[in-house]
């Protein structure tokens, strides 16, 4: 079973107001405010939350399930991917976070993607914030 997973995390200023924007298949979408932070803490606590969610909505699949996640941040999939080091260390718990949870899945994947691609995931993270 293959299920694809758009995420999102954005900052009106780097930092500033930050949001998330995950989409699961057709099962899931949230967006949410998340306060004061940077793009690339927007991005991880976005997958982060996919990946918790992706967890409860398909406990009993864990096994058999492939995640494909599909981003427009470039560093955190080639992070993910083993391509970049994660040097900074404000996204290095973020990153085992993330490390922690995949092995309870059967494969996942990590996709760059262009912004244009994201555009659900990227709408959700704008009216969390314009609603914040």
């Amino acid at each position: 079973m293959k299920l694809v997973i758009y995420t999102d995390g954005g900052a009106r200023g780097n930092p500033g107001p930050a949001g998330i924007g995950v989409v699961i298949g057709d099962d899931y979408e949230h967006g949410e405010y998340i306060g004061e932070t940077t793009n690339n803490v927007a991005e991880y606590k976005a997958l982060v939350l996919a990946i918790k969610k992706a967890k409860s909505l398909y406990k009993e699949h864990l096994s058999t399930l492939d995640l494909e996640i599909r981003m427009d941040s470039e560093l955190i999939v080639k992070q993910m991917k083993g391509e970049y080091k994660v040097k900074n260390e404000g996204l290095r718990p973020l990153f085992l976070e993330v490390q922690k949870h995949i092995p309870e899945f059967h494969h996942v994947s990590f996709h760059h993607i262009p912004r244009e691609k994201n555009s659900h995931a990227d709408a959700l993270v704008n009216k969390a914030l314009d609603n914040r």
